[in-house]
This record gives structure tokens, C-alpha cells and sequence, in this order.
């Protein structure tokens, strides 16, 4: 019999599918977000795939997205900064050092909620155990972008403990990044993370501690 939870997982992606137009998934290739995607792509498999492509990642990002959009044949959407890596940093240094807020908004936030806007179903990894900032989180959400456009924001995995998100990879034979094997919990941006400071907070490696979101989640910010 399948677990209560993989059904209610499933049972939510379908329910969104049904009233969806224009679905999308958001992928940073995290362990939850592989779930995702692969429970979402049995009855999408054509979804677009979006990747924040903040010049930023970890070289074992960029290998294992390749590897798994070719593997999986991904509609793969990298979204891409107004300015690249050099050009952000030569007319302002380091802002993941000085202002993280700005550079999560400038490479991450305003290229997703501009690429939002051509989409009415948006699938995410999010998960309640991940951060305090989770704890609410529901499985079925509106999201508003800047622009005042509602989206339908799906979590399916937003119960999921990480025993349940490693369980599920392992038994459909998805592969998992390998820094995960060094000891990191939460991936993002090479400079914003470090092994994790406190285990309890899987997210405690992301920018020194200084915060824990790069602001993607929060509505109507740009």
C-alpha cells in the first residue's frame, strides 16, 4: 500500500494540475526539490523546470543539474540575472559580503518573479522542518507577486521529515548531489553556504547565520 504521505503528496499536485494553465516547478536540485519534481513530472513530465542561475552555485551544482537534465530530459529554464557576475561586481563589490539582501534580490528574487508572471501553478520543495520561517508552511498556498498576479503556490512535500525525503529518493533511485555527502543541509550560493552550525537548523549554514531566507518565498518583494 502506498504511504499516507507520498498520497497526499500526489493527491495535492493533482489537484493543482487540474485547475492549472500554465504550471511551473522551481528546482535548486536539492534533495526535496528532486521529490518534487519527480512526483510532479509523472503527470507533467513536459513542466518547466526553473533554475536560479545566480553565477554563484557550487561546481557540484552545475554538474549534477546538467547530469539530471539529461537523464531525466528536464525543460530546463535557467534564469538569469540582469547583470552577470562581473558586471554586478564591479559596480558593487561583493554584496553577498555587504548587503546579502540586495544580491538575493538582484540574482534571485527579480528574475524568478519576473519569470512568475508567465505561470498560474508554481511547485516547490519547501518543507515545515527546514527553518523556523517554515513552520506554518501549508501545502496549498496563494502567492502574490509584486505585480498583483495570484499564484497558486503548491508545497507537497511541506510535512516531509528528511528521513521521509531520503527514503522516497533512494526506493525511485534518484540521485542526490554529492555535497550532501560533505555535510551540508542546505545548498545555495558557494559564498552564503557553510556546514551547518547548529543541526537542528538544517538552514544554519546559509549566509553566516545572518539570515535564512534569500526572500523567493516572501510575497509581493521585489
Amino acid at each position: 500500500m502506498e504511504d499516507v504521505k507520498v498520497s497526499e503528496a500526489r493527491q495535492s499536485i493533482a489537484t493543482a494540475l487540474e485547475q492549472s494553465k500554465a504550471p511551473c516547478v522551481t528546482c535548486s536540485f536539492q534533495a526535496e526539490d528532486m521529490v518534487v519534481l519527480h512526483l510532479v513530472r509523472e503527470r507533467r513530465p513536459d513542466i518547466p523546470v526553473l533554475f536560479l542561475e545566480t553565477g554563484y552555485h557550487f561546481p557540484e551544482v552545475y554538474r549534477y543539474r546538467d547530469e539530471m537534465t539529461a537523464r531525466y530530459g528536464l525543460n530546463l529554464i535557467n534564469l538569469v540575472p540582469a547583470q552577470s557576475v562581473a558586471e554586478q561586481e564591479a559596480e558593487f563589490g561583493k554584496l553577498y559580503q555587504s548587503q546579502p539582501d540586495q544580491c538575493c534580490k538582484l540574482r534571485k528574487v527579480r528574475p524568478l518573479f519576473a519569470a512568475l508572471e508567465n505561470y498560474d501553478v508554481w511547485f516547490t520543495g519547501l518543507r515545515r522542518v527546514q527553518s523556523p520561517t517554515r513552520a506554518n508552511l501549508i501545502v496549498l498556498d496563494h502567492f502574490a507577486l509584486p505585480s498583483g498576479k495570484q499564484l497558486l503556490k503548491v508545497s507537497p512535500l511541506a510535512d516531509w521529515n528528511d528521513k521521509e525525503v531520503w527514503s522516497f529518493a533512494r526506493l525511485h533511485d534518484i540521485p542526490l548531489l554529492p555535497l550532501y555527502e560533505l555535510g551540508y543541509t542546505s545548498i545555495g550560493c558557494q559564498p552564503c553556504t557553510t556546514l551547518p552550525s547548529d543541526l537542528s537548523n538544517p538552514r544554519s549554514g546559509r549566509w553566516a547565520g545572518r539570515k535564512l531566507e534569500c526572500g523567493i518565498h516572501i510575497a509581493g518583494t521585489s
